[in-house]
C-alpha cells in the first residue's frame, strides 16, 4: 500500500511538469525509494496519476535498470562491465563481489542485505573499474577496495539495526 506521504510527493511532482506523463520516471524513483521495488500498484497509482496506460509505465521500467519490479536488497550493488571498466578489471571486481556475497547477477543475499547487479555502463569511465551502491559511487575500485566498503556497509547495517 503506498503511503500518503508518497502519494501527497506524486501530486507535487506531477505538478511541476506541464506534461504529466513527463513525471513518470521521477515517480517511478521515489515509488522505489519507499516501497524497495516498483510495485503492480506502484505502476496502477502513476498510470492513473499521469493520464497513460499502465503498459506505459511498465515499459519505461523496462528501459532503466535503475528501477526494479522485484526487491533488492538493502545495499544494491551494481558494477560496471563494460568496455573502460572491463579493461580495467570490472569483471573481475564483478566475479570477487559474487563470490564475496555468494549471490549472482540480479539475486539479493537470503538476509536481503546486498543485491548485486552487472551493468553497462555508470558513467565513470575516468575512474574504472567503477560501481555504485544505491545512490554512491566508487571508482578506481580494487577486490580490497570492495572487500573494505561490503565490511562498512555491513556495520553500517548493524548500527541501524542497534539504533531500531
Amino acid at each position: 500500500m503506498l503511503s500518503d506521504r508518497l502519494k501527497a510527493k506524486f501530486d507535487s511532482v506531477i505538478a511541476r511538469y506541464p506534461l504529466k506523463r513527463s513525471a513518470i520516471v521521477p515517480l517511478l524513483l521515489f515509488a522505489q525509494d519507499e516501497i524497495g521495488y516498483v510495485s503492480d500498484e506502484a505502476v496502477e497509482e502513476i498510470a492513473r496519476r499521469v493520464g497513460v496506460n499502465p503498459i506505459e509505465v511498465i515499459e519505461d521500467i523496462g528501459y532503466y535498470s535503475m528501477l526494479h519490479r522485484q526487491p533488492v536488497g538493502k545495499f544494491h550493488l551494481q558494477v560496471c562491465t563494460n568496455i573502460s571498466c572491463m579493461l580495467r578489471g570490472g569483471e573481475k571486481i564483478f566475479e570477487h563481489c559474487a563470490k564475496e556475497l555468494g549471490i549472482e547477477h540480479k539475486q539479493t543475499t537470503p538476509d536481503g542485505l546486498f543485491s548485486l547487479e552487472e551493468v553497462e555502463c555508470l558513467g565513470a569511465c575516468c575512474g574504472a573499474p567503477a560501481m555504485q551502491v544505491n545512490y554512491d559511487f566508487y571508482e578506481n575500485v580494487t577486490p580490497e577496495k570492495l572487500d573494505a566498503l561490503l565490511a562498512d556497509l555491513r556495520k553500517k547495517d548493524q548500527g541501524s539495526r542497534i539504533k531500531d
